[in-house]
């Protein structure tokens, strides 16, 4: 029992790094362009191919550094030359179009790699276990993954909170008119924060592809994850983007190594429906449930506090 625990709160962390790492460029994004990038997904399944790619022809370090480039420059020209231009037609139009270019990479992706899975493998150079808790190893690459989850969560922090770049973009936020007036080109800041926000989520891909599976519906996987991870945490809060991150981390992750049934776990606050239909509900196991939980969270938050865990505004 202690070495599930263990083994699922080092689990749950990892996750929920990785879906940090992800939504606090979409968080970014938000809190800028005031606008959901549904295609955000679609650029960690970007950096997952890039870097099996270059990891194929250069190894897998450069593409670690590689790929998150490509994708930034990617997602920069995207900002540039497709958002700004629907951005007159309002909301609805900024939801359209990169509900539309989700769809274009993924065929894009498919037409290149294929649908089946590639062979991204993790490095030679991390391919042994960390450390052994309970007689079972853990992965030297996962330990990877971690570390550098947390060592951008703070340099992102440094960056927004310390600099005098983080200062000028937070400006931006709120008063862009004024930021424009004091000679930064505003519209340059908004390419370079969509630039930077989709590299996040590339170097999630990257980091990830390894250990995870890639191929080209990954993006659908965990695309509405992380849709949940930002409302939850609150539109436009990055420390409530990595409160909800770590929560559905620990939720969906120790859902999934529980083996007991909802009979077992409520014990005497099961209902005794023996011989109804009821009864098949409270067999059901709860990590068969485990992919639900996150989207019941968020029905909860939606009920009981619309504008999230941190958020300033209602979603």
């Amino acid at each position: 029992m202690l070495e599930l625990i263990v083994i699922s709160t080092l689990n749950s962390v990892l996750f929920g790094m990785l879906l940090f790492l992800m939504a606090s460029g979409l968080t970014v994004i938000f809190s800028m362009l005031g606008v959901l990038n549904f295609a955000h997904a679609s650029f960690y399944m970007l950096g997952a191919f890039f870097g099996f790619q270059i990891s194929r022809w250069f190894g897998f370090w450069p593409a670690l550094l590689i790929a998150p480039i490509l994708a930034g420059i990617i997602g920069a020209g995207v900002e540039r030359y497709g958002l700004r231009q629907v951005h007159r037609n309002g909301h609805v139009a900024e939801l359209l179009f990169t509900f539309g270019l989700a769809f274009a990479i993924e065929e894009v992706v498919q037409i290149i790699w294929g649908k089946s899975p590639v062979d991204f493998r993790v490095p030679p150079l991390l391919d042994f276990p960390a450390f052994t808790i309970f007689s079972t190893n853990y992965p030297a690459y996962k330990m990877f993954m971690l570390l550098v989850s947390i060592a951008i969560f703070i340099a992102l922090l440094v960056v927004l909170k310390r600099t005098r770049v983080g200062m000028i973009v937070q400006a931006a936020l709120t008063h862009p008119h004024m930021v424009g007036h004091l000679g930064h080109n505003v519209g340059r800041i908004f390419m370079m924060v969509f630039g930077v926000g989709t590299a996040l989520a590339a170097v999630a891909g990257v980091i990830a592809g390894p250990a995870l599976v890639t191929q080209s519906n990954m993006a659908g996987l965990l695309g509405p994850i992380l849709f949940v991870v930002v409302v939850v945490g609150g539109l436009g809060s990055l420390p409530g983007a990595f409160i909800a991150s770590l929560l559905i981390g620990f939720v969906q992750t120790f859902a999934v190594s529980m083996n007991g049934s909802l009979s077992e776990v409520f014990g005497p606050l099961s209902p005794a429906y023996a011989s109804t239909w009821l009864a098949d509900i409270w067999n059901v196991t709860v990590a068969q449930i485990a992919p639900i939980m996150p989207y019941v969270l968020l029905v909860l938050i939606l009920a009981l506090r619309p504008m999230g865990l941190l958020g300033t505004r209602e979603t």
